[in-house]
């Protein structure tokens, strides 16, 4: 064999996992048809996105006034933030770049395509590669419906609107989900007249349905125009702008139109058959608990298998599968895996919602705290938002945290760790926490849950 491990993509799972396996003592090689490592995440999702969304925050907060000062003669300098994302980028990608160096990585350009369960061709330099386990984490990519006709300058998908060359007038956005939003948010900021349609009768609908309503209503008095409940008939550009029909004959016209519906498997030219696999009816390769597909030696990771479709995610079952193959060991505890949009506020949850409690007839309780009686959200003048925390009604233990306020994802990273050491509301109640914190409504709210909070 030429590696103990190939594994095809280098997104934020394939990379993790091809790092993992070298520390394991693992030969390992990757095909990546990017030129640039990272995948979707590291090239156009995540870091560029959160690049704009930390730099247009700051700008939307001086152009609100800050307390105490005035700011005058602020100019937006759209090339010059563009180029500061893509900075941000490169510097990102290098490192994997440099990490792949550093623990003897073999690295192959190219789009891979089975030639049977054990071998691999890369397309572009017919390179014919075995191993003894492979590992497919080749992501997703933009779900484009059957009713829009996407011309990646005027109707486009999150791509094309990480990188407007102007702040359009007014934007469409289709989908009210995390990556409508989070782009929503940024042009908006930046002075765009944005309006988001979605389907469902709520945006963020895989969220608590408690967070979602106060994320509407946040978004709303920000100035971001949401309609739920819309079911849109075609997207098509239109002259020098697009036009957007809905079902009933309405027409909306926007200088772009921004795609955000989700995000579908990503298979194509791999040739599963040739490897005795097939996928199912959402595209999906199916897995068992360790990662393995049908053929023992062959695991899938990431957007490619059942699951959110979360980088982060991607990465622990990276891990997971490495470690399976390497050690017989390896598990992925899903309740325990965040979720966060990064908008202001953050809006973010872990482990269960109470939708899925009240489906599931799990008996809970349910502590609240306000960021408006927090010292440090004061002090910093971002009272707006909560903190939940589910608790089993007997046992006291958490199931669940979900909030809406200022850094709300970092204030959720010690209720991940909780649910993942199975933590009472009880053990987090009476942890000290640091003051003034925002850790501190974590705090309150598991005391919520528990007894009584001392603060409200």
């Amino acid at each position: 064999m030429d590696y103990d491990l190939l594994v095809i993509g280098a997104g934020p799972g394939g990379y993790v996992a091809a790092i993992r396996a070298a520390q394991l003592g693992m030969k390992v090689g990757v095909v990546e048809k990017e030129a640039a490592l990272g995948g979707t995440c590291l090239r156009v999702g995540c870091i560029p996105s959160k690049a704009l969304l930390e730099t247009t925050e700051r700008i939307y907060e001086v152009k609100k006034g800050l307390p105490g000062a005035r700011v005058k003669g602020l100019e937006l300098d759209l090339p010059g933030l563009m180029a500061h994302k893509d900075k941000v980028v490169q510097a990102n990608t290098q490192g994997i770049a440099f990490l792949f160096k550093k623990n003897g990585i073999a690295r192959h350009q190219g789009r891979a395509r089975f030639l049977s369960e054990r071998k691999v061709r890369v397309e572009e330099t017919g390179e014919e590669i075995s191993a003894r386990y492979i590992l497919v984490a080749t992501g997703s990519a933009p779900l484009i419906p059957p009713w829009a006709e996407v011309d990646h300058e005027r109707v486009v998908t999150s791509t094309e609107a990480l990188s407007f060359p102007e702040v359009p007038s007014r934007l469409v956005v289709v989908g009210g989900g995390v990556i409508g939003l989070e782009l929503g948010v940024v042009w908006h900021r930046l002075g765009a007249e944005v309006v988001v349609l979605e389907y469902l009768d709520r945006i963020l609908p895989t969220m608590d349905a408690e967070l979602s309503r106060a994320a509407e209503k946040v978004f709303k008095k920000e100035g971001l125009a949401i309609r739920t409940g819309v079911r849109v008939a075609s997207v098509r550009p239109a002259g020098r702008g697009a036009r957007v029909e809905l079902e009933g004959g309405e027409v909306l016209e926007a200088d772009r139109v921004l795609l955000a519906v989700g995000r579908r498997p990503y298979t194509e030219g791999l040739d599963l058959e040739k490897a005795g696999l097939a996928t199912d009816e959402r595209g999906r390769i199916p897995v068992d608990e360790h990662l393995r597909t049908r053929i023992p030696h062959i695991y899938a990771i990431g957007d490619v298998v059942r699951g959110p479709m979360l980088a982060h995610k991607a990465s622990e079952e990276g891990l997971a599968a490495v470690e399976h193959m390497a050690q017989g060991l390896g598990h992925v505890d899903y309740q325990a895996i965040p979720s966060v949009v990064y908008t202001h506020p953050e809006v973010a949850g872990v482990g269960y919602t109470e939708e899925e409690l009240k489906a599931k007839g799990i008996p809970y309780k349910v502590g609240r705290f306000p960021y408006s009686a927090n010292g440090r959200a004061r002090a910093m003048g971002e009272t707006e938002g909560f903190v939940k925390v589910l608790a089993h009604a007997q046992t006291d233990r958490i199931l669940g945290v979900h909030g809406i306020g200022a850094r709300v994802g970092d204030v959720l990273a010690e209720a991940a760790l909780a649910i993942f050491f199975k933590a009472s509301a009880e053990d987090v109640a009476r942890a000290p926490h640091a003051h003034p914190s925002l850790s501190e409504i974590l705090k309150e709210a598991a005391l919520g849950a528990w007894e009584k909070p001392i603060h409200l």
